[in-house]
């Protein structure tokens, strides 16, 4: 058994040294894209990110990130941190798989063989190996997010159960569980995802303590793991925020102490709780004083109170009162909890506090009010909103709402009102008018959910804002008509039937969310283009031509930048097969014993084991896609969240090695047998690996970094600027290079999703680093939580006031200004008023006056067509607009304030629908309009070409993207483009104004740094056809003509392609067929006109470019032609 022992921990750190290899030498070197550079600057400066927050891994960042050579540095050691933890990940199912295969075909150890021995090595190898170069793991294990260490506790706690159950029957063998319950704790503070492993080790636990278990026991077993899970995610998690509100709430409010005293006694109490219930079970003195303790401390950590208010306190009294009678009841042994169980139990919950505790990090470092403090949770209640992600809503599971549904009404005097569920209160720290107030809370809202008319069981199409998306990926919906009373007025409603909605579920949910993830893993992927259920875009493929023909077209026939996608990996289904074989190798593994009266016979022994995989594999897979519910249209691909069902499958990939070594015994012999299995399914991996490094290699990409040092740099660099930004990728890499990097502290990113909350109003009014505070003047009480969330836009009152201004002039003045149509006048009489009934925006055409002196020293472009005349007023209009909300109301407090001398961005990634019909204003310096008191539109000035230039040419970074061998995924790709695109459109606008020479040094630089060698011209993405157009104006035909020409072959493929499906599958690309025929037909007009314009040239130089344009002409009409006669009639939509 030692010599066992030394070579499986020895080939298990081999496999540790392959994974740390890989991972360590494909880390980005710096931040990536969405949250990662969140995550690590919350790490390197234990900043609060976003809900729930992540405070162990903060921590744990925080101590790698002390190795850091200098700021720079600290990305990559985050990154390294993953790295090293998706290693031991591996290194971990390694010894999970030869744990459980050696009991399967060695469980005695004096049994143990050589050929046994290679066999079990070669399954842990295969299998961790498989796991370590899949698509979706790596992609976690080389950047500074939470899934990496997520899949750590993941595996660690599933190898301790196994740990436990070879020391299940020794003396203390019960820490093996109070080490796991610790670690789940822990892994609280990192993603909840670790919780899902509870059944697997309740299964675990259950077959080991009865040895003749049975399909009515495994029942209950999972019953129970259902509800363990049940009781520390919506128990213990939440239970101690409630149970210490209910605390803070009595010793602030009643008895008038500062704030989070009841927290501090509510600790104290709990934790004295505890170490006497472990105390009186460890002794047992006293059963009655044993079993009050264990009540006590269940109700303390707040499990039994489900829900909230008295029906809350009710719930907990009725649990806490059966668990009573059944504690203290007169039964018999077999029936009773031991002590040691309860022993057992409370230790876990208190391992599971004290891991969860991390938390507190959270609450501290919010307190200090550092420069990032989503949410600002620093006390109890806040607290709790936080880790409930309460900002991110909610959605039906059970029952609920369609897509289609109406709201419940019901009538009131006045007519009809909509029919609310009021929930729980919301409290928050009470605003103090006076110094020598007393510390209390306040309700500010109760939470409140609206009720719907119409309903359905497990409903998977809820959201109304994904209507037309439910019905395309269905192919329309056959629905069903039902009445609806609209406040007196019946009409008939179409809702979904259930037939749709379990449709979408398999269709959308199941298949496209979780299967094609599943088989991008174990089978092959087309590309890694993040599609919509498009033919041609992130499919699953296998690389056997005949069945990827059958799945989604002939795949030798796709456009070149499809075939050639580094994300375009074939297996051949080997994975998926070896997988499939250790599937049903383990299930009906057997072994031959022979009864009592001489019978040999074949036992199972892998169907226990099978089962406690599969759980595994389901609560971490099928599990979460019924949970999260998902709706079309994700901004991103959901692969991520499935990890730890694809770890479970790659346990079953490695006995495939331990099934086919047992197929080949018969035919060749033990030894030979083990070492041939081993061997050729070594291959799988290495088949794996040799497909997946070139797209996971992202070593040498900096573009995430230096792209958000091109926002920071776009801005003015004198006068503190501030820019306005609103998605994950146009706000964290900011971020992180001013926390991080320390790059531009004088610049304030202000995201305008959070603008619409207290808490980073609050922030905005702090002074960040070199940033002064945001020109808020309003006090805390007019902005904080239920308070101006909106403003209506009244200009029916205009009428009105024009007719008092006009009777009263002078009360009129005194009452609402001089102009009380000019900003800071609806700001100040009419918005802030303390007056009832005045807070509405009172014209739907607000002007601010211009300081005309301070719009001259603010260092934006005057334009040229104003002749230096800066007009009297700014007019702002919000026609179509009926309200605005407290981000905009913000933003028109910041206008109002900053008097032009403090610079105003935009965001260019930033949607229009958060440009507060500002666009007529923006003026483009870069990746940034600022926004000016003109109308630029009229003006004919969007663009400030002298800063646009200065910051393209000499400010700019790109991340290394003309390195021909760096990966560029999808997001990345994305805003490769945007920066194209900003070249061409600064060259476009220096033809315009003449400066030719110029235009032509922007449009060769940006062919250097975002070549199409890595970055592909797009007609539509990166605007190459103005490109060409820009190329040809300025002279330059050969370099024109060479982008028409890859857009002209471009559309010709994608055509070809669309051409070579089936009518079925044409019919559905129908749309981005038309299109690409639209885009050759205005290349095609293109080459045309540089043919016309070609002037002197040679014969050959001129017969070439007239080949070029005849030659496209000629393809757009053979292929439009077969195109007609595909589609009959319909191509005449075009």
């Amino acid at each position: 058994m030692k010599q066992y022992n030394k070579i499986n921990n020895l080939v298990g750190w081999l496999t540790f040294a392959v994974a740390a290899f890989t991972y360590c030498m494909t880390i980005e070197p710096t931040a990536s894209f969405w949250d990662c550079p969140e995550f690590i600057t919350t790490g390197y400066k234990l900043e609060v990110g976003h809900p729930p927050g992540a405070p162990f891994f903060m921590l744990t960042a925080n101590l790698f990130s002390q190795f850091a050579s200098d700021a720079t540095q600290v990305a990559k050691m985050v990154n390294i941190m993953s790295a090293l933890m998706s290693a031991a990940c591996i290194l971990f199912l390694f010894w999970s798989i030869t744990h459980l295969t050696k009991k399967l075909i060695c469980p005695d150890d004096k049994e143990m063989t050589t050929g046994k021995l290679i066999t079990i090595m070669g399954s842990g190898l295969v299998g961790a190996l498989a796991y370590t170069w899949s698509d979706t793991f790596w992609f976690s294990a080389v950047e500074g997010e939470v899934y990496a260490y997520s899949s750590l506790f993941t595996a660690v706690v599933f190898w301790l159960i196994l740990k436990w159950e070879n020391r299940a029957n020794e003396p203390h063998s019960d820490r093996w569980l109070i080490l796991i319950a610790y670690l789940t704790g822990l892994s609280i503070g990192v993603h909840l995802l670790n919780l899902l492993c509870i059944p697997a080790i309740v299964l675990v636990y259950y077959y080991k303590k009865n040895p003749n278990a049975n399909l009515k026991g495994s029942l209950i077993a999972l019953a129970g793991s259902m509800i363990l899970v049940a009781v520390v995610l919506y128990g213990i998690v939440p239970g101690i925020v409630k149970v210490g509100g209910w605390f803070e709430l009595l010793f602030v409010n009643d008895f008038g102490l500062p704030f989070n005293t009841g927290v501090i006694i509510y600790m104290i109490i709990l934790a004295a709780s505890i170490i006497w219930g472990v105390y009186e079970s460890y002794t047992v003195k006293s059963r009655k004083r044993m079993n009050i303790s264990f009540l006590t401390t269940v109700g303390l950590l707040g499990i039994p109170f489900y829900g909230h208010g008295w029906s809350s306190v009710f719930i907990g009294i009725i649990v806490l009162a059966i668990l009573a009678i059944y504690l203290f009841a007169n039964i018999g042994e077999k029936y009773r909890v031991s002590a040691r169980t309860l022993n057992t139990s409370l230790l876990a919950m208190m391992m599971i506090v004290v891991g969860y505790s991390s938390y507190a990090v959270i609450v501290i470092r919010s307190s200090a009010n550092t420069p990032m403090d989503q949410n600002s949770p620093e006390d109890i209640f806040t607290l709790g909103e936080y880790l409930g992600r309460e900002q991110y809503g909610t959605r039906p599971l059970f029952y609920g709402q369609t897509y289609a549904s109406k709201p419940a009404l019901k009538p009131t005097e006045g007519g009809c009102v909509y029919d609310v569920e009021e929930g729980a209160p919301v409290y928050q720290r009470k605003e103090k008018e006076r110094p020598d107030e007393k510390d209390s809370y306040e309700i500010v809202r109760h939470k409140t959910e609206y009720k719907y008319a119409q309903n359905m069981l497990f409903p998977r199409m809820y959201s109304d804002a994904h209507a037309q998306a439910y019905e395309d990926w269905l192919g329309g919906v056959e629905g069903r008509q039902v009445p609806y009373d609209q406040c007196g007025e019946m009409i008939m409603v179409k809702i979904p039937t259930q037939w749709d909605n379990i449709k979408f579920f398999f269709i959308y949910q199941l298949n496209y969310m979780y299967w094609r993830y599943f088989m991008w893993n174990f089978a092959g992927r087309q590309n890694d283009i993040q599609g919509q259920g498009e033919i041609e875009h992130g499919n699953w493929i296998t690389g056997i031509p005949f069945v990827d023909k059958f799945l989604v077209g002939d795949q030798s026939l796709l456009p070149s930048d499809l075939k050639n996608n580094k994300g375009h990996n074939v297996f051949y289904c080997l994975p998926l097969i070896l997988g499939l074989i250790g599937l049903f190798w383990q299930a009906y593994k057997t072994k031959r014993i022979t009864t009592p009266n001489g019978e040999e016979i074949e036992e199972p022994v892998g169907i226990q084991q099978f089962w406690i995989v599969f759980f595994l594999f389901f609560m971490t897979g099928l599990a979460i896609v019924l949970y999260l519910n998902q709706t079309p249209m994700q901004p991103r691909e959901r692969d991520y969240a499935y990890a730890g069902s694809f770890y479970a499958f790659a346990i079953w990939i490695g006995m495939g090695v331990a099934g086919i070594a047992q197929w080949l015994q018969g035919k060749l012999g033990e030894k030979p047998a083990s070492v041939i299995a081993t061997v050729v399914c070594l291959f799988v991996p290495i088949q794996m690996v040799s497909q997946t490094w070139d797209d996971h290699d992202r070593s040498n990409r900096y573009v995430a970094r230096d792209f958000g040092q091109n926002y920071l740099s776009t801005v003015q660099e004198e006068g503190n600027p501030i820019i306005f930004t609103n998605g994950d990728n146009d706000t964290f890499p900011l971020w992180y290079n001013q926390e991080t990097e320390g790059f531009r502290t004088d610049v304030r990113v202000c995201n305008l999703s959070y603008l619409q909350t207290d808490w980073y109003i609050d922030q905005m009014k702090r002074q960040a680093y070199d940033s002064p505070a945001v020109p808020i003047e309003w006090s805390r009480l007019e902005y904080v939580q239920g308070h101006n969330e909106g403003v209506a836009v009244r200009p029916e009152v205009m009428e009105s006031i024009n007719n008092f201004y006009k009777q009263n002039p002078e009360e009129a003045a005194k009452e609402f200004g001089d102009n009380p149509y000019e900003l800071k006048n609806i700001l100040k009489y009419w918005v802030r008023s303390p007056k009832e009934g005045l807070q509405l925006i009172p014209t739907d055409s607000i002007v601010i006056k211009l300081d005309k002196e301070a719009v001259k020293r603010s260092g934006m472009m005057i334009p040229d067509s104003l002749h230096g005349e800066i007009p009297d007023y700014m007019s702002i209009s919000l026609k179509g607009k009926r309200m605005l909300y407290k981000s905009e109301l913000m933003m028109l407090e910041m206008l109002a304030n900053t008097n032009w001398e403090r610079p105003l961005y935009m965001a260019i990634t930033v949607g229009s629908d958060n440009h507060l019909n500002l666009g007529n204003n923006f003026m483009q310096e870069g990746l940034a309009y600022r926004i000016t008191p003109f109308n630029t539109t009229r003006l004919n000035a969007r663009i400030d070409s002298e800063k646009m230039y200065d910051n393209l040419m000499n400010k700019f970074k790109f991340g290394g993207i003309n390195n021909p061998d760096i990966y560029i995924d999808e997001t990345v790709m994305r805003m490769c483009q945007t920066h194209r695109r900003m070249f061409i459109q600064l060259a476009t606008q220096l033809i315009k104004e003449g400066k030719k020479d110029k235009a032509l040094k922007a449009l060769d630089y940006c062919s250097e740094v975002i070549p199409s060698t890595t970055v592909p011209h797009d007609y539509i993405m990166s605007s190459s056809k103005e490109m060409a157009d820009d190329y040809l104006a300025l002279g330059e035909k050969e370099k024109g003509e060479a982008i028409l020409n890859d857009l002209a072959n471009k559309s010709v493929e994608y055509i070809t392609w669309y051409l070579s499906l089936d009518d079925q599958r044409l019919q559905g690309s129908y749309e981005d067929c038309l299109r690409y025929f639209y885009i050759l037909d205005e290349i095609n007009k293109s080459l045309a006109r540089a043919n016309a314009a070609g002037g002197v040239q040679g014969e050959g130089e001129q017969q070439k470019k007239s080949d070029m344009a005849s030659h496209y002409a000629k393809k757009f009409e053979d292929l439009y032609e077969v195109f007609n006669k595909r589609v009959g009639g319909g191509a005449g939509r075009k």
